[in-house]
């Protein structure tokens, strides 16, 4: 009997190309969430659980930005300042080149947890509120603002990525792109339907 091998993009480690960044990529959110669930149901000790959840969350928001979004969906943002002194703050999106192939496993595996963590955090909120746990509710909150904002970074650096890309295909002077139609189109309406008036 023939072993049956898991379909492109499933949910399935041995289909990772960069099995070692999704590895930690997931460690990092894992456990700043266990160790928040850890500390809110078995300890009382709440100064140490949040300094190691607060660390947690840094390293996860840092590992998530620089790393695991450029290996795993090849997407990177940052947010600068503006060259003009009036210090306004500007996102900046990195989106892969068309010749680089995208993991179908990698990118689900990201864009899942980068959905669902922060509904899980936001879960852990309602149970900090109805449980009157005020004081945890204060780590909650800082790891919902970390965690959204990696979520609305790279889903609009996404977006971006695939406006360009589209801009990149219709302004194709060599390749027949949409622009080149369109400008043939309306050229030979021009030229040849201004001879009739």
């Amino acid at each position: 009997m023939e072993s049956q091998r898991p379909q492109e993009g499933a949910l399935s480690w041995r289909l990772s190309a960069h099995p070692a960044t999704l590895g930690f990529f997931l460690a990092f959110r894992l456990s700043a969430l266990l160790t928040y669930l850890f500390g809110l149901w078995f300890s009382s000790n709440f100064v140490l659980i949040f300094i190691i959840v607060i660390l947690l969350l840094a390293a996860d928001f840092y590992y998530v930005k620089n790393i695991a979004g450029r290996r795993l969906v090849g997407l990177r943002w940052w947010n600068e300042t503006s060259a003009d002194n009036s210090g306004e703050s500007i996102w900046v999106f990195e989106s892969p080149d068309e010749s680089r192939q995208i993991n179908a496993t990698d990118s689900r595996f990201f864009w899942l947890s980068l959905y669902i963590v922060p509904l899980l955090w936001v879960l852990l909120a309602v149970v900090a509120v109805v449980r009157f746990e005020f004081i945890w509710l204060s780590l909650v909150v800082i790891a919902v603002i970390l965690c959204v904002t990696n979520g609305v970074a790279f889903s609009r650096a996404d977006k971006f990525g695939n406006a360009s890309t589209f801009a990149g295909r219709a302004l194709n002077t060599t390749g027949g792109g949409l622009a080149r139609q369109f400008a043939g189109s309306v050229a030979s309406r021009v030229f040849f339907s201004g001879g009739r008036n």
